[in-house]
């Protein structure tokens, strides 16, 4: 059961919203960062908005908040980075801590590790993406993401019958370090579900159907760009296929030791093997004005500046 939080907690507690960086996601970061902010100061939190640069360990050190919310995405803000600065300077954050932000950044431990746990988890290959773009590593349909990225940038999907891979792996665009995934295609429904809870007490909330509205897949546009996506919520499915991925939400945030809020994400095989297979778990949920974490937690009954109080007041260092 989650625990209600009281609006006479936040007299006088100072959070310091961390947002920006300096990752690909610097952008929605800000998106993020200030609706965050915003939802804070109604629920009558005294805010600061930090503009994350590589200064921050001392700006956090003269600022001395009560708790940092942690708006930050990609590489230093999801990865643990962030989070070991902040056991350092005894500062208690929001979302998970330094293991599990370095586990569910790295796709291919993250999809290790849930599989151990008996989670379904799509076939994958790392490679160089040189050695990606020279023929196909696998037969087409497949997908290829960069290992630690988030917001669906970087991912690339080669169709059935495509002759060769995409030779865009190759070109200056192509800013991402390290090798790159190469997982098989899961056609059918894109399902997401989230968690909430402290440990023991976490609770999968409902489950959410994604309808990329231009796109062939969920992509950084369909994700963030006003209309580019819609939501059905609560997803139409069966109801053992709905429950059985509020389960597996629930098994893959323990199994990596997420805290706080998590998301994982799935695909859908409805018409083919009528499988559910888990992709990945999103430690830092996006925070925008269309993102699906404020949606799941609305209709569980908290509104967003409930949501963020929430995850105020569960915050702690060594998690």
């Amino acid at each position: 059961m989650i625990r209600v939080w009281d609006s006479g907690m936040t007299a006088n507690r100072h959070v310091a919203v961390l947002m920006g960086g300096w990752s690909s996601e610097r952008e929605v970061s800000l998106s993020s960062g200030n609706a965050c902010a915003n939802g804070l100061e109604t629920a009558g939190y005294q805010v600061t908005r930090v503009d994350v640069d590589r200064s921050i360990a001392q700006v956090l050190d003269n600022l001395r908040p009560d708790v940092a919310f942690n708006a930050l995405h990609g590489p230093f803000g999801e990865d643990g980075t962030i989070q070991g600065v902040l056991e350092i300077l005894n500062i208690p954050y929001t979302h998970s801590g330094v293991l599990a932000s370095a586990l569910a950044m790295d796709k291919a431990k993250a999809k290790q590790i849930v599989k151990a746990a008996g989670i379904p988890v799509t076939e994958h290959i790392l490679a160089d993406r040189a050695d990606v773009a020279k023929a196909h590593i696998m037969p087409p349909p497949y997908v290829i993401k960069p290992l630690s990225e988030g917001s669906s940038l970087g991912v690339l999907i080669v169709p059935e019958g495509q002759a060769s891979p995409p030779q865009s792996l190759l070109g200056d665009a192509w800013t991402f370090t390290g090798p790159v995934m190469v997982e098989r295609y899961i056609p059918g429904r894109e399902l997401t579900c989230a968690v909430m809870g402290a440990p023991g007490e976490e609770v999968a909330l409902e489950v959410t159907e994604i309808v990329p509205v231009s796109s062939r897949f969920y992509d950084y546009e369909s994700k963030y760009v006003e209309g580019g996506s819609k939501h059905v919520l609560p997803a139409e499915i069966l109801p053992f296929v709905y429950q059985n991925i509020r389960t597996l939400s629930l098994e893959a945030h323990r199994a990596i030791g997420c805290r706080g809020v998590s998301r994982s994400d799935f695909r859908f095989d409805e018409n083919g093997t009528g499988d559910v297979v888990w992709l990945e778990v999103n430690t830092q949920p996006g925070m925008t004005p269309t993102s699906l974490v404020p949606e799941l937690a609305e209709l569980a009954g908290y509104d967003f500046p409930a949501l963020l109080s929430w995850m105020v007041e569960d915050a702690s260092c060594g998690r």
